[in-house]
């Protein structure tokens, strides 16, 4: 009966082993694998220190304690960047460009090194890069040729961009302008030149107008003129009397006033033409 208690220990004790062991092994396991997860690349630091290595999506097993791995997105990232420039004519101008961009997946193992994650890039290249180049490319531009050539601008700021990223390992997929912010006073004076063009347009308007009115206006006096002149031409004392005649009733009129007397001789002059032919 007194060694129970003992052997009871001893199971216990045997227990608690196994329970620390089956621990260590997890812990074991969990800094022995890695997963790099979809769109991502794992940097290998040992001690650290980057080797160099770089793990492709999936599971790994790397040594345990002294080997890290730092997850690199390579997928196509999208940020903001507010620039400040002056344009070639002295107009401050701000602009709110959106860059996206992604790792080259065959240098993240040296960018990571060099430069630091994906924040690290944004802050210490995209940023400054981005106000350098759009600073350089509107200083060759005056305020109404970016309004009136924003798509040449673009092209500009996205081919000197891209060379300038590249040698980093990154790759700019795409740029794109948000708006281009000019100082009060220049949108006043867009404003007033606009306003300026429209009532030069509308008074240009109002002119041919009138032009075309007065046009109309003499053409139509030159019509009433041929259409009289024409009138005047066929209506013969021949052809009155002929009508006279197709509506005539055949009695005479009793009496014979200033307007009958000379419709009377009117026919009557007809009468002597119609019958001296």
């Amino acid at each position: 009966m007194e060694n129970i208690p003992s052997q009871v220990l001893n199971r216990s004790n045997k227990w608690v082993f196994k329970a620390v062991l089956a621990f260590v092994i997890l812990i074991l396991l969990l800094n022995t694998v890695r997963i790099v997860g979809p769109g991502q690349r794992g940097v290998v630091t040992v001690l650290g220190k980057v080797t160099g290595g770089v793990l492709d999506e999936g599971p790994h097993l790397v040594w345990p304690f002294i080997t890290s791995v730092k997850k690199i997105s390579i997928r196509i990232q999208k940020d903001e960047v507010q620039a400040e420039a002056a344009t070639k004519d002295m107009q401050y101008i701000t602009t709110r460009v959106i860059v996206n961009w992604q790792m080259m997946s065959s240098n993240v193992a040296s960018t990571f090194r060099t430069i630091g994650d994906e924040r690290a890039i944004l802050e210490r290249i995209l940023i400054p890069a981005v106000n350098e180049v759009v600073k350089a490319a509107t200083a060759k531009r005056t305020a109404e040729n970016i309004l009136v050539d924003r798509a040449k601008l673009k092209t500009e700021v996205d081919e000197d961009l891209k060379s300038r990223v590249s040698k980093f390992g990154i790759i700019l997929t795409d740029l794109s302008f948000v708006n281009f912010d000019f100082s009060k006073e220049f949108n006043e004076a867009i404003e007033q030149k606009q306003i300026a063009e429209q009532q030069a347009k509308k008074a240009f308007y109002d002119a041919e107008r009138a032009k075309q009115e007065a046009t109309a206006e003499v053409n139509k006096a030159e019509g009433q003129a041929r259409a009289q002149a024409l009138l005047s031409q066929t209506v013969t004392p021949k052809v009155l009397a002929l009508e006279f005649f197709k509506k005539w009733d055949g009695h005479m009129p009793q009496y014979i006033g200033s307007s009958n007397s000379s419709v009377m001789l009117v026919l009557d002059k007809a009468m002597r033409e119609a019958a001296g032919q």
